[in-house]
């Protein structure tokens, strides 16, 4: 870290984790990602024997997939003190933003299972918390390829309703349709949080949540998506082909339920983006810095130029507003989790993605011609910043939606 955090106020026990979370994601997390970011096939990300699957292992051996998922399932909802768990995915965005899109996607289907009654989705959650080794892996199946960041804005017009569709046979649902490539985890996914249509007439406004496994007949996948940033996140397609889904992996077979709930999910990925990107933001800044301190250019550090101290103060300003910005939304979101601030949450998203990619370009003026070179990691961070302003929704899209929560 190349400067001081001033506003941190934990427990010895918090500060013991932190430091245990910042050694996995500094040399376990960050060399992986540099490693599979130069992998020129991504299919090779996701090989037997890909230090991908070091960091899934070494994340359930922390039990980092256990804090959204309540104790009495053999979760650890509710242990840490909430800044702990806000400070930890500040860190984990330091070393290596996609891998930790990847961790916390591959969380989603389990923790939404614990919240349902049912015994299927409680086996579900109670299963994922005693996997230690990474073979459970879940994954978000929402966009498609005729829908992305129209997802949110579609409302009640029946042209926008989900291409995936599901039709309920007996004690069966017969779902057909494809999920985009760009869906996180789709290639090695075990099981989906799976958006589908099941009133077509009512667009996006119709649609169902199901809970799924992956290996049933008739779900098949595309092949890893081939990228400019977040090379480490496996992405890719899942098709359906008149795949049957029992009536009991469907979660929420009301539409309404699911409008009347989107904003809480809107608020937690985007909160989650938040800070996720505003510890990407922090990482180019610590980068610029010391390599200004340590290079020599005209006979001086580059430091001593005028112009760099300028500058490195902007982006120290930019980045302590993201951070700083989004700590308080995520505390009073996870404060009030029934209902929390759409709008700020949207907000950090935008703020967070947007500076972590200026301040990865000024970072990479900075370096000059070696900002460019695989041999540093900022043209990695710069790339992996400026995926994050179009992913879980196009930033402008997203503005335009949290405005009804305002």
């Amino acid at each position: 870290m190349a400067y001081l955090n001033i506003d941190i106020n934990v427990s010895k026990d918090t500060k013991l984790m932190l430091k245990e979370v910042e050694k996995f994601s500094m040399e376990v997390m960050r060399p992986a990602g540099i490693a599979l970011d130069r992998l020129s096939d991504p299919a090779d990300v996701i090989q037997k024997g890909s230090v991908l699957w070091d960091v899934f292992k070494g994340f359930r051996e922390m039990d980092l997939h256990l804090l959204q998922i309540p104790k009495s399932l053999g979760g650890m909802a509710g242990d840490l003190d909430p800044m702990a768990a806000i400070l930890m995915t500040e860190q984990l965005g330091y070393a290596d933003a996609g891998l930790t899109i990847s961790m916390g996607v591959s969380s989603l289907p389990f923790n939404a299972a614990a919240m349902f009654p049912s015994p299927v989705m409680q086996k579900l959650a109670r299963d994922f918390c005693e996997d230690k080794t990474g073979s459970l892996i879940g994954c978000w199946a929402i966009t498609e390829p005729d829908h992305g960041s129209d997802w949110s804005l579609g409302g009640n017009k029946p042209k926008c309703g989900p291409s995936v569709t599901a039709v309920l046979k007996g004690d069966e649902y017969i779902v057909n349709g494809e999920k985009s490539e760009w869906i996180s985890n789709g290639t090695i996914a075990t099981h989906a949080m799976l958006h589908v249509g099941l009133y077509p007439e009512k667009g996006m406004d119709g649609q169902g949540l199901a809970i799924i496994p992956l290996d049933l007949p008739g779900i098949t996948r595309g092949k890893p998506l081939d990228k400019m940033g977040q090379r480490p996140l496996n992405q890719g397609s899942i098709i359906f082909q008149d795949a049957k889904i029992h009536k009991k992996y469907m979660a929420v077979p009301n539409p309404d339920f699911l409008k009347a709930t989107a904003g809480r999910g809107l608020a937690n990925v985007n909160g989650g983006m938040g800070i996720v990107f505003a510890g990407l933001a922090k990482a180019a800044y610590d980068e610029a810095y010391r390599y200004a301190r340590k290079r020599v250019q005209g006979g001086v550090r580059l430091f001593e130029h005028k112009n760099i101290k300028l500058k490195l103060m902007q982006m120290f300003t930019q980045v302590e507003a993201a951070r700083a910005n989004a700590r308080r939304m995520a505390m009073y979101n996870l404060a009030n989790p029934m209902s929390p601030s759409v709008v700020h949450a949207v907000a950090a998203k935008c703020l967070s993605t947007e500076t972590a990619t200026n301040v990865a370009s000024d970072a990479m003026q900075i370096f000059g011609g070696y900002g460019l070179a695989k041999e540093y990691p900022i043209e990695k961070m710069f790339r992996d910043a400026r995926a994050s302003m179009i992913e879980d929704g196009v930033n402008e899209a997203l503005a335009i939606k949290a405005t009804e929560f305002m």
